[in-house]
């Protein structure tokens, strides 16, 4: 894992095998991006060890005491044949004997501190305590060094190839920062660990500060079995490594210690630093560049704070960390950006109730972000006509639509009703307690971008029904207006799309259908009116039906818990038969609305259609609190009655479909258009095509024949008024 993000997002890198990119022939695939999400997450990134600073300490011969190590165990490699290491914590004497029983002659083991490990008599390694490393020799390379007793006294020029830095572990507690973690300095092993679990993260093992193999193992079982419990994690056992100190320079010596090796930051740039005062542990960073290599500090940080500590009089504690920011590890930008991502570029959305669907013989298509049935076609029956005949039996008798992925937004507090008054197109703020309103929203430029339904469940709480491909856009407007604009508003926004399914019962026989669940008589259509919302219970789940209708026809939209919509639909679907109802998709929807006039918006409107070029305008002049958008519906080109107007178009033959995206002009093309198609269906009600379309000054041309031109054909067609069925608007009251 290179990065923990908010809401427990990790973003991992895999190395993968040949045998992992078998999948993709002719690809040669190196890394993959791999992004979780988990309830709980367990980081055990290890630690860090800490070189010391010394003359010279970036000659070529200079390592990391665990990269020999590691070299000689794992390899078989041994980086010099005489070696001196300099220590300044117990792990120095453990590497020291390993070194030695694999071949390396071990001069000494220089350590700052005074006594030495037990293990040091045992392997026979000559310890000078209380010593230093005074200077180091060689240009190219390392042919000996200079040690010193660090009270004073006699110095030793010991010949070796091979200098070792064992000063001590500091564990990788970027992750635990990047979660939002807290740290605190651990004094008698000189490092940082975390203070306690970060939000949803809990470090195990030597990120934790656990350095002893066995707590390590017995600390790291406790806390997965606990958090796979829900329990609250155990505290670790820091410490296991031994005894280190917080000793990093040589002081009255000459010669350059390097503090950051790839920055070429030495020990005195940082007394410079403090001196200028640039004490600030983000300051000290910017100003020396320290831990602003490729490492990021993994190396250098801990001894520049110890340093800084040392010359401003604090502890390490006290002059504090700098940001760990991901990434944690290197990871290409190949990895990040990488197009090989298939459906994990745009995860699909599924349904509550998707298998169910499935069992029905949905046939499923991608709207948007979401998998949904466009029809449930018969054996041999196309699409279209499957629609057809959904469409059809919704009208004459009823029809059930899963419409779970509806935009769902709760929006509450003292200020919600004068906040959506700001955000909508409408007045809002006079619903009453269970009333519903159709609302548009405008960006500041006037054009429409989405639409829906608003109910007001309380005094101060609304429920806000968005499109479906505008919910998201539409959640993160209000946000941004909330904190941006209308800062002193109290107000809060919740969205709740994947908690509540939303099952439509449409059709004349609608409440006939639902009161044979036993739905309480308080929501038959005498009781209930069209546009309102209620609160019930069915079989104890709760219930939050809205009386709207996107068909033109008596329907109920239940709303429920999302684990309850398959149970619904089964019973529902009980009763269906005796009933002659059926299941819609998304088509049989398409077709009546565009049969009733209802815009959809993107698809009957673009980026410069306003409210009243689709009969919207209604109340605008009339309200009295300004709105997004509000000025620019001012301006005279908004005005300009020769804009283009959704309007309704019948061919004159009776039978001919008018495309969508046909043009509308006196002539054929390149001839300057007039308008065009936006939604065309044939009409199950009428037998006939119908169609709406965007006409300049459509609103004053009812009546008048036009010419449709599409791909070198041309369809006479002429401007009826909408809507093409049930004109009054009877039907959606039951």
């Amino acid at each position: 894992a290179f990065g923990v993000y908010d809401h427990n997002l990790v973003c991992a890198a895999e190395s993968v095998s040949p045998e992992g990119a078998a999948d993709l022939p002719g690809c040669v695939l190196r890394e993959r991006l791999w992004k979780i999400r988990a309830r709980a997450v367990i980081a055990a990134a290890g630690a860090l060890e800490r070189p010391l600073l010394f003359p010279d300490n970036d000659r070529p011969g200079v390592m990391l005491a665990s990269a020999a190590h590691k070299y000689a165990q794992a390899f078989g490699v041994a980086c010099g044949q005489r070696a001196v290491i300099a220590a300044n914590c117990d792990g120095a004497y453990r590497v020291a004997a390993s070194l030695a029983a694999a071949g390396v002659e071990i001069l000494a083991v220089v350590d700052r501190r005074e006594g030495a490990a037990p293990i040091a008599g045992a392997a026979g390694l000559r310890v000078l305590t209380g010593t230093t490393l005074t200077a180091v020799h060689g240009a190219r390379s390392v042919r000996g060094c200079t040690v010193a007793p660090l009270a004073g006294g006699r110095r030793e020029r010991l010949h070796c190839d091979l200098i070792l830095n064992a000063g001590g572990y500091a564990p990788a507690v970027h992750l635990h920062s990047q979660a939002g973690g807290k740290l605190r300095w651990v004094a008698e092993s000189a490092m940082f660990v975390p203070d306690g679990a970060a939000p949803g993260l809990t470090s195990v093992g030597a990120c934790a500060g656990v350095l002893a193999r066995a707590a390590a193992v017995s600390h790291a079982t406790e806390v997965g079995e606990a958090l796979a419990r829900g329990l609250a994690p155990p505290q670790a056992p820091v410490g296991g490594a031994g005894r280190s100190d917080d000793i990093t320079r040589v002081p009255g010596v000459r010669g350059k210690q390097f503090v950051d090796l790839q920055n070429d930051v030495l020990a005195e740039d940082v007394a410079l630093a403090a001196r200028e005062n640039y004490r600030s542990v983000e300051h000290l960073k910017r100003y020396t560049t320290t831990g602003m290599g490729t490492d990021q500090g993994k190396t250098s940080n801990i001894n520049a704070l110890i340093l800084m500590g040392e010359y401003t009089s604090q502890t390490p504690a006290q002059v504090g960390t700098t940001r760990f920011r991901p990434p944690f590890a290197p990871v290409t930008l190949g990895t990040i950006v990488g197009r090989r991502v298939g459906a994990l570029y745009r995860p699909l959305k599924r349904l509550p109730a998707h298998d169910w669907h499935a069992a029905q013989g949905a046939l499923f298509e991608t709207f948007g972000d979401w998998c949904r049935p466009a029809a449930y076609p018969r054996t041999g029956e196309t699409l279209d006509a499957a629609a057809q005949r959904e469409a059809a039996t919704v009208r004459k008798c009823a029809g059930l639509f899963d419409g779970s992925p509806l935009g769902k937004l709760e929006v509450y507090g003292p200020d919600a009703a004068r906040f959506l008054d700001l955000m909508y197109v409408g007045t809002l703020s006079t619903l009453r307690i269970g009333q519903a309103r159709y609302g548009v929203l405008l960006n500041e430029n006037g054009t429409l971008v989405d639409d829906g339904i608003v109910a007001r469940l309380s005094e101060q709480r609304f429920w806000v029904n968005t499109s479906t491909a505008g919910f998201d856009r539409t959640a993160a407007a209000f946000e941004e207006w909330l904190q941006c604009e209308y800062v002193d508003f109290k107000v809060l926004i919740t969205p709740v799309t994947s908690r509540w399914a939303n099952i439509t019962v449409a059709g004349p026989r609608a409440w006939e259908w639902l009161a044979r669940l036993g739905f309480e008589a308080a929501l038959a259509p005498a009781s209930m009116p069209h546009m309102t919302l209620r609160d019930s219970v069915w079989e104890s789940h709760p219930l939050r039906v809205l009386r709207a209708s996107f068909s033109g026809e008596l329907g109920y939209e239940v709303n429920l818990p999302a684990d309850h919509a398959a149970a619904l639909l089964t019973r529902l679907w009980a009763h269906a038969e005796e009933l002659g109802a059926t299941l819609y998709g998304i088509e049989a929807l398409q077709v009546m609305r565009v049969e009733k006039g209802y815009i959809h918006i993107g698809t009957d409107t673009d980026g410069t259609t306003l409210p009243g070029d689709v009969g919207l305008a209604r109340g605008i002049e009339r309200k009295a609190a300004p709105f997004v958008g509000h000025r620019s519906l001012l301006r005279p080109a908004s005005r300009d009655p020769t804009r283009l107007q959704l309007v309704g178009l019948m061919p004159l033959d009776g039978r001919t479909p008018l495309p969508v995206g046909a043009q509308i002009a006196p002539e054929p093309p390149p001839a300057l258009t007039e308008g065009h198609v936006t939604s065309s269906y044939l009409s199950p009600e009428l037998g006939l095509p119908v169609a709406l379309a965007m006409l300049k000054g459509g609103s004053q041309r009812t009546g008048e024949e036009l010419r449709v031109h599409h791909l070198g054909t041309m369809i006479e067609a002429r401007v009826v008024k909408l809507p093409f069925v049930d004109p009054a608007g009877g039907r959606v009251h039951g």
